[in-house]
């Protein structure tokens, strides 16, 4: 006769294995501190050699609270939102949270009130809203929720009329810095939707990059973050003004601009330079190796989480700056020579 399943690992188990008593182990879920170092690596690495999943439904029907959160996302599909999304997971599994996920539709305001008015009550604990373009910043803003919310969202350069802080170099300013240091002095930008924040403010940085260091912006053209638009955005610059740097919003429209660029015979980056910003999985095995800008959306995911849950415990964190790191690699090379307004 067949054993039938095995059960999943408890607590119990995980105190005899650790050598500890299951409170020990129980303080230790929860994230309490005071606990003994030794005591806590042995529980940690119980955990791992039972792998251990804690019953989240159990523990809120015991402690009558949510163990839910409810997470208002949006173009899930895209780099960015995709990692921010992930380090947000990963902070509440980490935490002892399962999060709902609902995916809006940016371009459907009446959608987004109606999954706004739905979600929030006594199963959620809480809502985390991701939100990344005006109708999502326009929807929450309105919005009564009846549970704790953390509002994900980027500040708007434009409306904070802020000089930039020297100390603390952006994305955009590392790409420039990092051009202009190659000979590049007249620039092409591939920039994202307007309606955005991120792409709006990635424009204004890129602006204000160039204004500091007196160098030319020759045009510019807009796409919706993908390699088609990048790719439809290249086939528009003017080849015959002197240009020498193309600088992408992101890694995608990098791409798919290198290609527009190489079929109408430019070399990257022998004529031309061509940047990117996020630094996306695929962006160092491309042809050539793209050279981005990594931005730790994980970790962005990740403290947006924690916000909420300071929220939810009555607390408030301190701002945090999240760093941004030039990636050099291939794509970006010495400004060719121009003669006249063409590439020689």
């Amino acid at each position: 006769m067949s054993a039938g399943p095995k059960r999943p690992p408890t607590i119990y188990d995980v105190a005899e294995r650790a050598g500890v008593s299951h409170q020990t182990v129980s303080r230790f879920l929860k994230g309490e501190e005071g606990l003994r170092p030794a005591n806590r690596e042995r529980v940690v690495q119980a955990l791992k050699e039972l792998r251990y999943t804690p019953n989240l439904s159990a523990r809120s029907l015991a402690s009558r609270t949510s163990r839910r959160i409810a997470v208002l996302a949006q173009e899930i599909g895209l780099v960015g939102p995709g990692r921010v999304l992930q380090g947000a997971n990963a902070e509440a599994r980490r935490a002892g949270y399962l999060l709902d996920i609902i995916t809006l539709d940016v371009g459907d305001p009446v959608a987004i009130e109606d999954a706004i008015r739905q979600v929030g009550g006594p199963d959620v604990a809480g809502i985390l809203a991701l939100a990344s373009t005006d109708e999502m910043v326009q929807a929450l803003s309105g919005a009564d929720f009846r549970v704790p919310t953390f509002v994900d969202a980027e500040r708007d350069e434009a409306l904070d009329h802020e000089d930039p802080d020297p100390d603390d170099p952006g994305a955009m300013d590392l790409i420039v810095g990092h051009l202009a240091e190659l000979g590049h002095e007249r620039f092409f930008l591939i920039g994202g939707p307007q309606s955005w924040v991120a792409a709006r403010n990635r424009k204004l940085a890129f602006e204000n990059a160039l204004r500091a260091r007196g160098l030319t912006q020759v045009g510019a053209a807009y796409g919706d973050w993908s390699a088609a638009s990048g790719y439809a955005a290249a086939r528009t610059i003017p080849l015959d003004h002197g240009i020498t740097a193309v600088v992408a919003v992101n890694d995608q429209t990098a791409i798919g601009a290198v290609l527009a660029l190489t079929e109408a015979g430019l070399r990257v980056p022998a004529d031309v330079s061509v940047t990117g910003m996020d630094d996306m999985a695929e962006a160092a095995y491309v042809s050539p190796p793209l050279t981005t800008v990594r931005l730790d959306f994980e970790e962005q995911g990740r403290e947006a989480l924690r916000r909420l849950l300071a929220q939810l415990e009555g607390q408030a964190l301190p701002p945090v700056t999240l760093p941004a790191t030039l990636v050099t690699r291939a794509s970006s090379g010495p400004a060719a020579k121009v003669s006249g307004n063409e590439i020689g």
